[in-house]
């Protein structure tokens, strides 16, 4: 599947992220059969953050940020309007399902709609491309990479300028795109000078924002007491980040999972590793979580009382809540039948038409309910 270049590599209980300051990504998504759902989606990132949005249903070019909005002018989005209008993927992988074996038609120009419903399903595809800037050195790096159904399809090796094709059907399109020195040179000089010119411009505009510091809040969660113990690091940004279990002070390299940083929607990041031992040994030994962040380091130590877990309510509190709405009830029916006996018949008829007791407003405070919503992006 298509994944961001900006993750290297997890190894146990580390993710190392790349060194490259800023980067410029585009992802585009074409879907074929999916009721409500544009047909062809853009998605533009700076450092990760998206910045401008379009899709086939809109037909427009819009900013994502404030900063966005506020530096470019009328001209800057009708001309990307006017690009992505044209672009819909017409020279890139028109798709063809026949015998359910895929077929790529790279003489065919038509639309993504007439390509994609012709393999009779839902089918979605991806192209990514990216170029990195580090301000501090210089260095320059740029990425490509197409995918087809959520597997990868091919990528482009910046070196040589040829593709790598992961699977037979895609050898054919590979094939024509090494020979085409035209479109070679044309995609050397995007990746190598004018994809950089624009990162540095964009990150010019959102500079305030892109460099800004905001450091992660940490905790423990765990379902039930046997469940693994989560590290979960959250509203951080920029995105690079390391997660590290440590056991009596010594860095583990095993029964650790890490899993993705994924994007929230307030424009931070959040990223979870899983400790993978039994609560018997982690209680007997002095476990913590430490997550480097931007030079610093937040180091949460493996205790019970640290832990933020999702089980139910506790019978007590239960049984505590029940009590007191029952309570609370009784005293209403008691201030009704009080009422009554201080008026006459009449009085008391003309009251029963007129006043209602309200329902009784009873609160149960949750002991440590904590769920968390992880969130995917394209």
């Amino acid at each position: 599947m298509l994944t961001l270049p900006w993750i290297l590599v997890c190894n146990c209980n580390v993710c190392f992220f790349s060194p490259v300051s800023h980067s410029l990504q585009y992802v585009y998504s074409g879907t074929s059969e999916i009721p409500n759902l544009p047909e062809f989606v853009v998605i533009g990132l700076v450092d990760g953050e998206p910045f401008v949005h379009y899709d086939s249903n809109s037909h427009k070019m819009t900013p994502r940020q404030e900063w966005m909005a506020r530096s470019e002018g009328p001209d800057y989005w009708n001309k990307e309007r006017i690009l992505h209008d044209a672009e819909q993927f017409p020279q890139h992988l028109p798709l063809k399902h026949t015998h359910q074996s895929l077929r790529f038609d790279t003489q065919k120009r038509s639309s993504l709609h007439d390509r994609l419903v012709q393999s009779m399903g839902v089918h979605t595809f991806q192209r990514m491309y990216s170029c990195d800037w580090d301000d501090e050195t210089g260095a320059t790096g740029a990425h490509e990479q197409f995918g087809y159904d959520g597997s990868d399809f091919l990528a482009l090796d910046l070196k040589t300028m040829t593709y790598v094709a992961p699977v037979m059907q895609a050898i054919p399109t590979k094939q024509k795109w090494d020979r085409d020195n035209t479109r070679k040179d044309r995609y050397k000089r995007y990746f190598t000078q004018e994809c950089i010119d624009w990162l540095k411009k964009y990150v010019s505009y959102g500079k305030s924002t892109l460099e800004r510091t905001v450091r992660p809040e940490v905790s423990l969660l765990q379902k039930d007491p046997s469940s693994p113990v989560i590290c979960h690091a959250t509203g951080f940004f920029p995105k690079g980040i390391v997660v590290t279990w440590r056991k009596d002070g010594v860095d583990m390299h095993s029964d650790v999972e890490v899993g993705e940083t994924l994007p929230n929607g307030d424009g931070t990041f959040q990223i979870t590793s899983k400790l993978m031992v039994k609560p018997e040994d982690w209680k007997r030994n002095s476990y913590s979580c430490v997550v480097q962040h931007s030079q610093k380091d937040l180091p949460v130590l493996l205790e019970e009382k640290n832990i933020r877990t999702n089980q139910g309510l506790p019978w007590g509190i239960i049984i505590g809540c029940v009590a007191a709405a029952l309570a609370l009830v009784a005293v209403v029916v008691g201030v009704v039948l009080w009422r009554r006996s201080r008026t006459g018949n009449r009085k008391a008829d003309r009251h029963r038409q007129q006043w209602r007791p309200t329902e009784p407003q009873v609160t149960c405070f949750k002991a440590c309910n904590c769920t968390q919503s992880l969130y995917w992006g394209l």
